[in-house]
């Protein structure tokens, strides 16, 4: 994520998204820099409208944020009518682990 963070700090301030901005800025934050990502990050905004692509993550994300606070009284309603699951000790649990792995 940190390379798409500094492919937006860079957006914000108005500077160019090159390969050589991302890198500084990453390694200013102290971040060991891989040139793969940088390059593959690079890649994948060429040709991209940063300005439409957050303006359309906005009204994207605006009804799936809106759906958890209109769900969470009917999750709080079913949490009160659902049984207490069975405690379950640490040996059992890994027990049911190992089970996966033969």
């Amino acid at each position: 994520m940190e390379y798409i963070y500094s492919a937006m700090v860079l957006y914000s301030a108005g500077k160019e998204i090159a390969e050589d901005s991302v890198t500084a800025v990453l390694a200013a934050a102290g971040v060991d820099v891989d040139a793969a990502k940088v390059k593959a990050l690079i890649a994948s905004l060429d040709g991209v409208d940063i300005k439409e692509a957050i303006a359309n993550a906005s009204v994207a994300a605006a009804p799936a944020a809106a759906a958890p606070a209109a769900a969470a009284p009917a999750a709080a309603a079913a949490a009160e009518e659902e049984p207490e699951e069975e405690a379950v000790s640490e040996e059992e649990a890994a027990a049911g682990l190992s089970a996966l792995f033969g």
